[in-house]
């Protein structure tokens, strides 16, 4: 193909940035791309490639839209008629933020976000925990992913700096190390023990690192797991909050999954677990996420997220509120977000029953379809699934035919790619290849969610079955089962 610009000012050859083009995201890569031209030929996808609910037909929670929508409209509070329209909870809240709200929802807010706003975090945090949290040291965001790198801006300062990523991980990770510079330290999760984070393992990959001349900057802990829906014991969280006070790192907790939780394994925060280890725990540096767009919420077009910050050095913490007062402010409605989700209706309340049923109703609905997808990877040959304990995804394991493998390198292409390829081809199911995620050698996986609506699940799991019968039968049993 002709080159259309070859003397352009940003040219993909040599005159862009290289670590934008080292750069990589597998969950909107090749696959996303060949699913949006099925789309756009009119095909049927079904994207299980990312974590989106509503997008999947998940129904919004009634009670934060209803006050969200005072907020953004405060003529609707004089309205006649409002109290028929709305709970008597919704417009009070609704009064309470717009009281808070220096200038209304379209005015910027402080950096850090809104004080009224920070300070329902920190309750939250605190009933959460069983111990106060600091609203100063509490940053709210445009969802989880642009604190996360804001963050991880202020760890990368040249590329002799690492930051130990879990393998497999949520590609944002990667792909902003990458960004930034930075050095990509992967340390593999353990498959065959439920994916369980290994402290030998860390021990090896700090080893090498330093005979490299890297300095080890931090470490990402995504609890519960993405993409493999593992959930930590406190046990393994208490080894590696020491293991990061040792080594001077520090530890980042991804908790976005918090509320997704399905298994006899309870979520346990790392706030809490560095808070009770006593002194031992005060030389942890933590900074710990969390957004409204998993859980129950599902508000991934909000844009609402935060971090809190423990043990994180007053002038660095003076740091960062430069690097978010850069951006100015996040937006308004996913702070608010970010409040209802932290502050639900009470018990007397006029909303909280039909909240409480709305959530549980969600919550049950995921933790049904988490079951059914787990088994039935499961009772296919060649294919193997930790069961999903928590998250939004499942992470199966897919023994391929040599055949297979030979295909792909005709096509010049992984075979986890080839078969995501001709998944979606066959059936019009978008999920991403393990690669993406990373993986160890030898082996291949693919990510998808759980989020097909669930009476649309079994019709999933049926073309995902006869797809992957028909692979077998075109290509050959895998040799090792």
């Amino acid at each position: 193909m002709t080159d259309p610009r070859p003397d352009a000012v940003l040219h993909p050859e040599g005159r862009i940035n290289q670590f934008v083009i080292a750069s990589h995201y597998a969950v909107r890569g090749t696959i996303y791309i060949e699913a949006q031209k099925r789309k756009a030929s009119g095909k049927e996808v079904i994207f299980t490639n990312i974590g989106n609910p509503q997008s999947l037909g998940q129904k919004p929670i009634t009670f934060p839209r209803q006050v969200i929508s005072l907020v953004t409209c405060p003529q609707l509070l004089e309205h006649p008629d409002v109290g028929k329209l709305f709970p008597e909870d919704a417009i009070a809240r609704a009064k309470k933020y717009l009281d808070n709200l220096p200038g209304g929802s379209g005015a910027y807010q402080d950096s850090r976000g809104n004080m009224y706003v920070r300070q329902e975090v920190a309750d939250f945090i605190a009933r959460r925990d069983g111990h106060p949290a600091n609203p100063e040291h509490i940053f709210l965001s445009d969802g989880a992913s642009p604190a996360i790198q804001r963050c991880l801006n202020m760890l990368i300062r040249d590329q002799k700096d690492g930051i130990l990523l879990p393998t497999p991980q949520y590609p944002l990770y990667s792909a902003s190390v990458a960004l930034l510079g930075g050095v990509i330290l992967g340390y593999g999760l353990q498959e065959e023990q439920g994916w369980s984070l290994s402290i030998d393992n860390l021990n090896e990959v700090v080893a090498d690192a330093k005979e490299r001349g890297l300095t080890v900057r931090a470490l990402v802990v995504i609890n519960p797991g993405n993409p493999t829906g593992q959930v930590l014991s406190r046990e393994n969280m208490e080894e590696i909050a020491r293991w990061a006070a040792v080594n001077r790192v520090v530890l980042l907790a991804d908790e976005v999954y918090q509320t997704n939780v399905y298994g006899s394994r309870p979520f346990i925060s790392f706030k809490k677990v560095v808070t009770e280890m006593g002194d031992e725990g005060k030389n942890v540096e933590l900074i710990s996420f969390h957004t409204v767009s998993k859980g129950v919420f599902g508000e991934c077009g909000r844009r609402g997220g935060y971090l809190e910050a423990t043990n994180i050095h007053p002038g660095a913490l003076d740091q960062l509120y430069k690097v978010f007062s850069i951006g100015l402010s996040s937006n308004v409605d996913g702070q608010l977000m970010m409040g209802l989700m932290c502050n639900p209706p009470k018990p007397g309340d006029a909303s909280y029953e039909q909240y409480e049923q709305e959530c549980d109703a969600i919550f049950q609905s995921l933790k049904r379809r988490a079951e059914m997808i787990s088994n039935a990877f499961n009772a296919l040959p060649g294919v193997s699934c930790q069961n999903v304990e928590g998250a939004l995804y499942a992470f199966p394991r897919v023994r391929l035919p040599e055949a297979a493998v030979k295909e792909a390198e005709k096509k010049d292409m992984g075979p986890d790619l080839f078969y995501c390829l001709e998944l979606l081809h066959a059936t019009g199911i978008c999920a991403v290849p393990g690669s993406g995620f990373g993986q160890e050698e030898g082996t291949f996986h693919f990510r998808t969610t759980i989020l097909p609506a669930e009476e649309q699940m079994p019709r999933v799991i049926d073309l995902f079955t006869s797809f992957h019968k028909d692979f077998l039968q075109r290509f050959g049993m895998p040799s090792k089962m």
